[in-house]
């Protein structure tokens, strides 16, 4: 059984000081993301997703935005001069992330009439926005004298969404009246904060980020050197709230300088999008300081924070961190929004390293923290993912404050940025998801056709479909760290004992139209046990197969949820159901005298009220 250490990772703790050292040694940011716009999703796991999202959960977040809630209402309120602010002073975020979703969603699946909405949210928004520059509906609405007095108040928060959304839709459609807004919120941030002018810390990070965006799109390197400066301004004492008892400096990544920083802290989401815009900084100005915090933090989260799920923040006091290996079940936090972040940031750290191990945990958090966010209709949404529930914990349509929802709507559409990546040297397969591929490689057009039925199969084919000449490059392939075997092939000869590097196969070739790679992973259940300092999962253990944790539901279990237990003796079946949860892979535990039903962790609330466990008891 492959040993995990925090629920996870078959890796020493050694690799990450380790790693330290090899980075000072290696180009920044040495591979380049195939951007989704390129990636075409056909298969049978996430196609269906996708045309969820695009059908349902969309119109979800247009009508809670436009009819059950007050957001859209206050843009309109603020071009009218009238009227009060409703919902909470953030609100305007969600709307940003949900046009980023449509933005994404056009760009693979044009719809005239989506684009219209689109086109219409952002006539109100330019409309909302002040003469200065200034765009923030609940400071418009209550009193611009209040503005940029309370660093807690995510002012520069929306602005970050306000920026995604922009360069989103810009480069969907090419229209530019939204980037233009958000260049003049920028230009105002720039105008009152920045070297020489006053200090600001975010209370929540985003716009860090947001600003390398659009710095990418503009070349304006003065976006880049803002985001950088935002990121220098933490742990100095500049942190403020309404008053200096209202500022939490630990809570928002602000109780020390970012090249200090050894431990994650504080509030999950704010720490996942503190630490992409730092990556993001540092790839484009190499800044190896960066790089080595981001590191030490990624080794403490990954070993000594994080939920087997890859879902991260324990409690739900302060949305984030308390102390190393306090990972309860029932009370587990584990936000959406986290996971989502989870997948943003270990993805750049894969770009930087070319070390498997960060797509190991971004698809952990992808397949398992993340997609349990939404319901299999696409229509309901959790906000907080426990591994244990007594009954009472349900998917809803909507919240009060309401990221998670418009934060999954935002990330399903753009998940094919994540299959493929390139670097001089090679072509790098990531993740394993159907679909057809088209890279440009030294002026050369190539076209991959991937073929699969994972996660619920191993087996993998990578076709070149087209290509105008011959190329020699690398092809890596990432090996799961759930693989104990698997077998390769090119062109149907297996490859014995292939060349593995940091996780991944290297296949050296000289390419034609027609060749094929075959890739085909051993899938078997595993048991997985925590690390023993996890005091809530001594006794027990939690299945996985392949990419997926699974559960007990006690909807498929009504006679034995309470007295379950696993044993070494514990036999697995599996059976692939497509009537069961639009189709899934099942599990039944054997043992002498009881069988148990298990279903992947992500698929759980969508069918009748009931408790439900990831963590099972365990007898020797």
């Amino acid at each position: 059984m492959k040993r995990y250490l925090l629920l996870l990772i078959s890796c020493a703790a050694l690799l990450g000081c380790q790693e330290s050292q090899k980075i000072k040694e290696q180009p920044f940011k040495m591979i380049e993301q195939v951007n989704f716009s390129n990636v075409q999703i056909t298969d049978d796991f996430w196609a269906p997703r996708l045309e969820k999202h695009a059908t349902t959960t969309l119109a979800v977040c247009i009508d809670q935005i436009e009819n059950q809630t007050g957001r859209i209402r206050n843009f309109e309120n603020v071009a009218k001069k009238q009227g009060e602010h409703s919902g909470i002073y953030f609100d305007d975020s969600d709307v940003y992330k949900a046009l980023e979703g449509i933005a994404y969603s056009l760009i693979n699946n044009p719809d005239p009439a989506l684009e219209a909405k689109a086109d219409e949210w952002i006539d109100k928004f330019a409309a909302a926005q002040e003469p200065d520059g200034y765009i923030n509906t609940y400071y418009s609405l209550t009193g611009l004298d209040k503005r940029w007095q309370n660093m807690w108040m995510h002012e520069m928060y929306c602005a970050g969404h306000l920026i995604e959304a922009a360069v989103a839709y810009y480069q969907a459609t090419g229209k530019r009246k939204l980037l233009d807004v958000s260049i003049r919120m920028t230009e105002h941030m720039m105008d009152i904060f920045g070297p020489g002018k006053r200090h600001w810390v975010t209370g929540h990070e985003e716009v860090e980020l947001a600003l390398v965006r659009l710095y990418n799109v503009t070349g304006d390197e003065r976006y880049l050197d803002f985001s950088n400066w935002l990121i220098e301004e933490r742990g100095h004492g500049h942190g403020r709230g309404k008053d200096d008892n209202d500022w939490n400096p630990e809570y928002c990544q602000d109780d020390k300088p970012v090249r200090e920083m050894t431990d994650i802290a504080g509030h999950a989401v704010r720490a996942m999008y503190l630490y992409c815009g730092m990556a993001d900084v540092a790839a484009l100005k190499n800044d190896t300081g960066y790089i080595q915090a981001l590191d030490r933090l990624w080794n403490d989260v990954v070993f000594r924070k994080m939920y087997v799920t890859g879902g991260i923040g324990s409690s739900r006091h302060n949305e984030g961190f308390t102390e190393p290996y306090d990972l309860p079940n029932y009370d587990a936090y584990c936000e959406t929004c986290a996971s989502v972040g989870m997948v943003y940031w270990n993805s750049r750290m894969n770009q930087f390293t070319g070390d498997s191990k960060y797509i190991d945990v971004l698809e952990r958090s992808m397949y398992n923290g993340a997609l349990a966010g939404i319901s299999l209709e696409g229509d309901r949404f959790f906000y907080v993912n426990p591994l244990a529930s007594r009954g009472n914990h349900h998917r809803q349509e909507w919240y009060g404050c309401a990221c998670c929802p418009s934060q999954i709507s935002r990330f399903l559409p753009s998940i094919g940025n994540y299959l493929y990546g390139l670097s001089n040297e090679a072509i790098w397969v990531n993740l394993y998801i159907g679909g057809e591929t088209v890279l440009d490689i030294d002026k050369n057009k190539l076209t991959i056709v991937q073929e699969t039925n994972y996660p619920w199969e191993g087996d993998i084919s990578l076709t070149i479909k087209s290509i105008s000449s011959p190329i020699e490059k690398e092809v890596r392939l990432r090996i799961p760290d759930w693989c104990k075997s698997y077998s390769l092939a090119i062109n149907g000869q297996t490859q014995i004992s292939p060349v593995t590097e940091k996780g991944y196969a290297v296949i050296k070739n000289k390419w034609n139209t027609g060749d094929k790679i075959s890739l085909s992973f051993e899938m078997p259940v595993e048991i997985v046990a925590a690390d023993p300092q996890v005091k809530e999962n001594v006794g027990k253990r939690a299945v996985q197969r392949g990419p997926l944790v699974y559960c007990m539901e006690e909807t498929d279990n009504t006679n034995s949820f309470e007295k379950a237990f696993l044993t070494p003796n514990t036999t697995f079946s599996t059976v692939y159901n497509p009537s069961l949860l639009h189709g899934v892979v099942s599990i039944t535990a054997s043992t002498p005298g009881k069988d148990i039903t298990l279903i992947p962790y992500y698929a759980w609330d969508n069918r009748e009220a009931g408790e439900m466990k990831v963590w099972i008891d365990y007898k020797e």
